[in-house]
């Protein structure tokens, strides 16, 4: 194609505008070349699809049915949301007075971090804690505190075997100060495992299981917990190492559980072949532990160690803790960032053993 002078003045030719109609055909080309007042050239969009029937516009030219792609193009833009780690926060638009979008805008099921606090201390705090609880189990060689999760609305909750072991009566103090007297419904020493259940209880907040499997070392973590009878106390940390084999006592002969009070001896465990806070035992059993450097306390054993979602990834069970006589004080020694909990996939898989009251 060649283009040629035009003889028209500046300004002769209709525009765009015109609100002529144009029939496309080839009597227009003739017109236009062979007389003075002929018509322009077609517009530059293609005619009405029915002109053409199944073939397709001339070349150059749009097709006005391109403008129905909007649906597609809100695919892509979630599609690019998705890469982008943006989903979250789209989908919490999209579905603006929708309760039912658990999920996929950051809440996990049996917990409520908020879209705005995920991934914070803080809002994992906020959202667990009503799910975290005080055990106090009585005795005869005295009475111990421990804590546990709740995990269902009409009170199961999981604990350590070692919290609730040779108890005569257990109490249970929620979140909001109501106590409830709870029974043992099953153990599993082997695994230091106890699910205990509330008397009356119903409506309770629940607490989330996740998948410990997926734990990674230097994950963020949050214990919570009821440390020297500190109710609710939350501390926070990493995943230190994973599948340490750790041995703690069966039963309560080798200590009364966590004592409280002056001189109240922790929950004895081994570790590479040393015995740490006591005397374990004839009895022991050795598990996989998760180890953290989230600070554990005497009464931290059957709390919750939580991923940054909200979900518990592990049970806490036992602590390190500096020799107090060694350190020339009468005084329980402190946490010094080695502390070690039962993965959670450990516990889903026992969970219908401690329900029918089988543990060995």
């Amino acid at each position: 194609m060649h283009m040629t002078e035009s003889p028209r003045p500046s300004g002769a030719y209709t525009t765009d505008q015109d609100p002529t109609p144009y029939p496309y055909d080839t009597a227009y080309s003739t017109a236009y070349d062979g007389a003075a007042g002929g018509y322009p050239p077609p517009p530059p969009y293609a005619p009405d699809p029915s002109s053409y029937a199944s073939e397709p516009p001339a070349p150059g030219h749009r097709d006005r049915r391109a403008k129905r792609p909007v649906a597609l193009l809100a695919a892509v833009a979630l599609a690019a949301a998705v890469i982008g780690g943006g989903t979250a926060t789209l989908v919490g638009q999209l579905s603006d007075g929708g309760a039912s979008a658990t999920g996929s805008t950051g809440t996990v099921q049996g917990t409520t971090v908020s879209q705005s606090s995920k991934g914070t201390v803080s809002g994992v705090a906020e959202a667990v804690s009503p799910a975290i609880v005080e055990i106090g189990a009585a005795s005869s060689a005295g009475k111990s505190t421990g804590s546990g999760v709740v995990i269902t609305e009409d009170g199961e909750i999981v604990t350590n075997n070692h919290v609730i072991s040779g108890a005569q009566q257990i109490e249970v103090t929620l979140s909001t100060g109501k106590t409830y007297t709870a029974d043992v419904v099953g153990t599993d020493p082997d695994k230091d495992l106890a699910l205990i259940k509330l008397r009356g209880a119903s409506g309770l907040k629940t607490a989330a299981l996740g998948d410990s499997s997926q734990v990674k070392v230097g994950d963020q973590v949050v214990a919570i917990g009821s440390p020297e009878g500190l109710t609710g106390t939350v501390t926070s940390g990493i995943i230190s190492a994973l599948d340490r084999d750790v041995t703690v006592a069966k039963d309560d002969s080798g200590s009364s559980g966590e004592n409280q009070g002056g001189g109240g001896q922790q929950w004895p465990f081994e570790f590479g072949g040393q015995q740490f806070n006591g005397d374990t035992g004839e009895k022991t059993t050795t598990y996989k532990a998760l180890q953290t450097d989230a600070s554990l306390n005497p009464g931290n054993s059957g709390g919750a160690l939580i991923n940054m979602d909200g979900e518990i990834i592990g049970i806490n069970s036992a602590m390190y803790a500096p020799s107090s006589s060694a350190a020339g004080s009468g005084s329980t020694a402190g946490s010094v960032g080695l502390g070690f909990a039962i993965p959670v996939n450990t516990l889903k898989a026992d969970l219908d053993t401690l329900r029918a009251g089988d543990g060995s």
